[in-house]
């Protein structure tokens, strides 16, 4: 059982409503972190807004998005999310259950296009490995035509993950 009281969507109310509502209409479901994010509705609506500026991306494809949100997830062992971005990817993508084992082991194995790869491996080294980040990694980015705030970014939602799998974890939202 969780730790936390988090709000179901047949009582929710004001802004936490409205976020439900909108993931209703969008996703057609309201994923458990979202739920949790319901202890606080003020966040709730914060991390909402964060997700429509990722859905809405302009370069940040949404399997570059999913990947990201995937691989990261892997890393730290938040399987809700695992499972849930594995899910995404089968519904909209012709990836096969194979391929999601494979690049879970081999990230590299992706069949994301070259520069999209590339951004995915940054993220990964960033989130894992943040001290071994240099100023060449972000010069091949930009070479490949990528811009700051695209790295920035998409490395701010690898972190995110790292963020909520931690919460996800601490108040116990998977019993």
């Amino acid at each position: 059982m969780a730790l936390i009281q988090t709000v179901s969507a047949e009582d929710a109310t004001e802004k936490v409503k409205e976020v439900y509502d909108q993931l209703m209409a969008t996703a057609r479901t309201i994923p458990k972190p979202m739920q949790m994010m319901s202890a606080s509705p003020d966040l709730l609506a914060i991390q909402a807004q964060s997700l429509g500026h990722y859905f809405r991306h302009p370069t940040l494809s949404f399997s570059l998005l999913a990947h990201i949100r995937l691989l990261v997830a892997h890393h730290f062992n938040y399987p809700y999310c695992v499972d849930f971005n594995c899910s995404i990817l089968q519904m909209l993508t012709d990836i096969t259950e194979e391929q999601l084992v494979e690049i879970k082991n081999d990230p590299s194995t992706t069949l994301l296009e070259e520069k999209d790869k590339a951004m995915l491996l940054f993220v990964l080294k960033s989130v894992k490995t943040p001290d071994t980040v240099a100023q060449d990694d972000i010069d091949s980015l930009k070479e490949m035509g990528w811009t700051e705030k695209d790295i920035f970014e998409a490395t701010h939602h690898g972190a995110d993950m790292v963020r909520h799998g931690i919460l996800f974890k601490a108040f116990k939202m998977a019993d």
